[in-house]
């Protein structure tokens, strides 16, 4: 069976990673490099519940699951450890202090609550998560192709190919994984519209000076904003910083995706006011990237419906790499065996919303 996944995302690498090692015949297309937008630039945060009690349970679960067993079983070196996560607020006068045991930040940062632990939170870098997951697919016969998908092909109501950069790649079942960018795959398919939220991020260069301990924050700015800053640390001895969402309009190419202008100043500043490890720390990354958003909340992950052969898996929103693996394994079931087992997609049918008309 051969099957052509657009996109070489974290959603993407892990579906490739799965169908390939059940022996699947899988191209991965990629117009720029694997792991180029969200997939190289988001958090990697990993939570087991914070989805309970909502249609995303099921999937979360699982994937928090799944991340741990693919840390052990690939000997993976993509920075994957548990953390204590706790939450806060700063900027907001004399409501409180930090009487916590977490040194590395600012007195005027009120630590009011734990989030998690190391039992239900956790971490992975997702740019070596997603990068060695699609080595992985490639030990098991993958391939890679960087080029530009334009549309589909068909015989009736299937699927027949991909067309990429002028030339048909024959596939029997393809799935689209672009993120935001799936948007462009309502012209070829009926899907949902698929649009991106812009998130920016700073990654520090900290050594060994803040511990596994994630944090998330309520913090005001000193012109009176109130954004909500999330702190990582990592294992390679960075933090990674993300806060101030905008409504940009998606580039077409995602090689041109870039901070809007004074934001990665404004979360510098809103850093230094944290943390002293974070203000004298060099920053080695500022950037942005687009979380692939659906209008109902709940990614698309199922078969296009009345076309046989495509599938859908995007619109993850802030929880692309954590539900990664389960997606991938889910998607993996569901094209070789007609039904995933190991989660249930019914809440996810892209069947469930209006499509985008092709002419928009």
């Amino acid at each position: 069976m051969r099957v052509v996944i657009c996109g070489a995302g974290a959603i993407g690498a892990s579906a490739a990673y799965f169908l390939a090692r059940r022996g699947v015949a899988v191209t991965v297309v990629e117009r720029t490099a694997v792991a180029c937008a969200a997939s190289g630039k988001a958090g990697g945060f990993l939570a087991l519940d914070w989805n309970d009690g909502t249609a995303v349970e099921q999937l979360a679960r699982r994937s928090f699951e799944l991340h741990a067993q693919l840390a052990e079983e690939l000997d993976g070196d993509w920075g994957y450890r548990r953390m204590t996560t706790y939450g806060g607020f700063a900027g907001f006068g004399a409501i409180g202090r930090n009487d916590s045991d977490l040194g590395w930040l600012s007195p005027e940062v009120t630590v009011s609550r734990p989030l998690g632990s190391p039992d239900t939170t956790a971490q992975v870098h997702p740019g070596r998560y997603t990068a060695a997951m699609m080595r992985a697919a490639e030990t098991h016969g993958a391939a890679l192709r960087i080029g530009t998908v334009s549309g589909l092909t068909r015989a009736d109501d299937a699927v027949t190919g991909v067309l990429v950069d002028g030339e048909t790649l024959a596939a029997d079942a393809v799935v689209i994984a672009m993120g935001p960018w799936s948007i462009l795959a309502g012209a070829w398919l009926p899907v949902p519209p698929v649009f991106g939220l812009k998130g920016h991020s700073l990654v520090f260069d900290t050594g060994g000076e803040v511990p596994a301990e994630a944090l998330f924050l309520e913090c005001r700015e000193r012109n009176g904003a109130v954004q909500t800053p999330e702190i990582f640390p990592r294992p390679d001895g960075t933090t990674y910083v993300c806060a101030i969402s905008s409504e940009a309009p998606l580039p077409l190419d995602p090689v041109t995706v870039a901070p809007d202008r004074g934001v990665s100043e404004r979360l510098q500043a809103m850093c230094r006011g944290l943390s002293p490890a974070l203000a004298k720390a060099k920053v080695l990354a500022a950037q942005a990237c687009y979380r692939p958003i659906v209008r109902a909340g709940l990614p698309l992950i199922d078969a296009v419906p009345g076309v046989s052969g495509a599938y859908v898996a995007t619109g993850h929103s802030v929880w692309g790499m954590l539900n990664a693996p389960a997606t991938g394994e889910a998607m993996a079931e569901l094209i070789l065996d007609g039904q995933a087992r190991t989660v249930d997609l019914t809440p996810f049918d892209p069947g469930r919303l209006r499509r985008l008309h092709s002419a928009r």
